[in-house]
C-alpha cells in the first residue's frame, strides 16, 4: 500500500506541475503565450489522472509476483471507485474483470486454508460468505461438502445438515450441466461420485430411502466409489432399513391375515426385490474386498450377508458362491421397476 501512495503521489505531483505550475511560470515570462489564452481545463486533470492511474494498475499487473499483483489490485479498486461509473469505457471493463477474478483466486485461497488447516467451522464462515456473493460457486459448494462430510467422520454433527444443503446444490449444478470445471475435485465423474456418497452417509440413520438413491448413483459414477466395498455395503444396509423395512411394514398391516390377491403378490415381488438388490450389494462388497486391510470388513460383510441370503433362500447358502464369485460380471440392479398401486 506504501509503494502504491508513493505511486500517487508522485503522479500527482507530476500533474500539478506539468498542468499548474509550469503554465504559471510560462506565463510570468511572456504574458502573450497560448497557455495564458487557454488555461488548463479541471477536466483536463482529471483525465490526466485517470490515464496515469490507469497507466500504474496496469504496469503492475503485467508483473506475475504475487505483490505486483495485489498492489495491481488495490490500484484497480481505486480506479474503478473514482471512475467505475463508466461502463462504455473498455479501461473500466478490463480493471473490473481484473478485480473480480483476483478476489475470486483470494477468496478460493482463504477458503482452501481454513480447510486445510481442518479448520472446518472457518471453512464454513468463509464459504457463507462467498455464496452470499456467487451462490452457484460450485468450488465453493465442493470444499463446503469436503468440510462437513470430514467434520461428520470426526464425530462432529453439527455441520451434517448444512453439509448436505450444500452438496445436493452443487449436484444439482452438476445434473444440470453448469459445471464445465471440475475444481476442487479431479474430475466430473469423481465430483459426482463423492457428493453422492456423502450425501448417503450423512442421511443413511434418518433418512435410509434417500441415502439409498444417493449410495447407488455414487456407485454408478465414474469415479472410485465405483469399486469401493463400503459404498456397496451402505447402499445394501440404506436398502434394508429404508424401503424394505417401510414395504414390509406396510405388507404386514395389509395382508398379515387376508388371503392372497393380485396386490399382495405384487407387493410380495417388490419386496423380494428389494431383498435382491440389497444381497446383490453386500455381494459386490464381499467381491471387492481384496486387500489385506479389507479382511476384517469383508468377514463382518460376508455373515451379515450370509444370513440375509439364508433368510430368503430356505435357510440354506447353496448358490451364495456362486453368486459372489460372478456378481462383479453381471450389471448393476436399478431400483424396483415400477411404482406399486396402493
Amino acid at each position: 500500500m506504501e509503494k502504491l501512495t508513493r505511486l500517487f503521489l508522485m503522479a500527482i505531483a507530476t500533474v500539478l506541475f506539468v498542468f499548474v505550475v509550469a503554465p504559471a511560470i510560462s506565463a510570468q515570462r511572456n504574458p502573450t503565450t497560448p497557455s495564458q489564452r487557454n488555461p488548463t481545463m479541471p477536466s483536463q486533470q482529471t483525465d490526466a489522472q485517470k490515464d496515469d492511474l490507469y497507466a500504474t494498475f496496469s504496469d503492475l499487473k503485467r508483473v506475475p509476483l504475487a505483490d505486483n499483483q495485489r498492489l495491481a489490485y488495490e490500484a484497480g479498486k481505486e480506479y474503478l471507485r473514482r471512475y467505475g461509473g463508466d461502463n462504455g469505457d473498455p479501461d473500466v471493463k478490463v480493471v473490473r474483470k481484473f478485480v473480480g477474478e483476483y478476489e475470486a483466486v483470494r477468496a478460493e485461497f482463504a477458503i482452501d486454508t481454513a480447510y486445510g488447516a481442518k479448520n472446518y467451522t472457518k471453512t464454513f464462515e468463509i464459504g457463507q460468505a462467498l455464496l452470499r456473493k456467487q451462490p452457484e460457486n460450485f468450488y465453493v459448494l465442493g470444499v463446503m461438502a469436503e468440510a462437513g462430510y470430514e467434520s461428520s467422520i470426526t464425530g462432529n454433527a453439527s455441520l451434517n445438515a448444512e453439509t448436505v444443503g450444500y452438496a445436493k446444490r452443487a449436484i444439482q449444478l452438476l445434473n444440470a450441466g453448469k459445471v464445465t470445471k471440475a475444481d476442487p475435485f479431479k474430475s466430473i465423474g469423481v465430483a459426482s461420485g463423492f457428493l453422492n456418497y456423502a450425501v448417503g452417509n450423512l442421511l443413511k440413520d434418518q433418512s435410509p430411502v434417500e441415502a439409498a438413491d444417493a449410495f447407488l448413483k455414487a456407485v454408478q459414477s465414474d469415479s472410485p466409489y465405483r469399486t469401493e466395498p463400503l459404498a456397496y455395503h451402505r447402499l445394501g444396509a440404506a436398502i434394508l432399513k429404508g424401503e424394505f423395512a417401510q414395504l414390509s411394514a406396510e405388507y404386514n398391516e395389509k395382508y398379515g391375515a387376508r388371503q392372497s390377491s393380485a396386490q399382495q403378490q405384487a407387493m410380495f415381488d417388490q419386496i423380494n426385490y428389494l431383498v435382491e438388490r440389497a444381497i446383490d450389494a453386500y455381494a459386490r462388497a464381499v467381491a471387492l474386498s481384496i486387500s489385506p486391510q479389507q479382511q476384517d470388513a469383508k468377514t463382518k460383510i460376508l455373515v451379515q450377508l450370509t444370513t440375509l441370503y439364508k433368510s430368503f433362500h430356505g435357510d440354506s447358502e447353496a448358490g451364495l458362491n456362486e453368486l459372489i464369485a460372478g456378481v462383479l460380471l453381471k450389471p448393476l440392479p436399478e431400483k424396483s421397476p415400477k411404482p406399486l398401486q396402493h
